[in-house]
């Protein structure tokens, strides 16, 4: 994340939550008030994933409608794609690996991005390449708090943002670690919430996930 960035983009997803809730969003029309939802809860960093044909309109409109939200796009697995999402508002960008042409599209949008890493040497080569803020995914299956806990001492440059697998009981475990910025996850969007539109629930749930520290629990 070293690229110049526009004024509107944050200058480190990393420190804006402690946890970036990564949102599949099926239906445009819900975008706007699960995002103001999210916020209200105190998350304001918000990865919408190009997993359903929805997902660039939903930037879109949470880009126009919710001032206070820092929309990003996540599971970006291809150069074109950045350009669309960077165009409908996306200030933040995620993708589960990379690639050098990836990693180039990225870095020229001007923008803050996460590229996935899993392993050691993917976050040396992206350490090589100035890049020392990156999504850890799968986090739980790549090794958990246990494979980043190692990476700390040989490569305290690199931060994280682990996504995959985390929920309430184990994002304290994560946030503890010295080379963890936040983490990313869904818990707060139960789908039976977001199917009925259930958005005081998704603020609550939001809410808590704000609260989250080392240590710290949702009751």
């Amino acid at each position: 994340m070293t690229s110049p960035q526009p004024s509107s983009s944050p200058a480190s997803v990393l420190d804006l939550a402690p946890v970036v809730p990564v949102v599949v969003v099926e239906d445009a029309a819900d975008a706007v008030p699960l995002a103001r939802a999210l916020v209200a809860g105190g998350l304001p960093a918000i990865e919408v994933t190009l997993r359903t044909p929805a997902a660039v309109d939903a930037i879109r409109a949470i880009a126009r409608e919710v001032p206070d939200a820092v929309v990003g796009a996540g599971t970006l697995i291809a150069p074109d794609q950045v350009t669309e999402v960077v165009a409908a508002g996306a200030r933040f960008l995620v993708s589960p690996g990379w690639t050098e042409a990836l990693l180039a599209a990225m870095r020229a949008s001007g923008v803050p991005f996460l590229p996935g890493v899993s392993t050691t040497s993917e976050v040396v080569a992206l350490l090589e390449r100035g890049v020392r803020e990156m999504k850890f995914f799968p986090a739980e299956a790549a090794g958990g708090t246990a494979y980043l806990r190692a990476l700390a001492a040989p490569l305290p440059q690199a931060r994280f943002c682990p996504t995959g697998g985390i929920g309430p009981a184990s994002a304290p475990e994560y946030l503890a670690l010295p080379n963890v910025g936040c983490v990313g996850g869904s818990w707060m969007l139960p789908k039976d919430a977001v199917a009925g539109r259930d958005w005081g629930r998704v603020e609550a749930l939001a809410r808590e996930a704000a609260a989250l520290s080392a240590g710290a629990t949702c009751r």
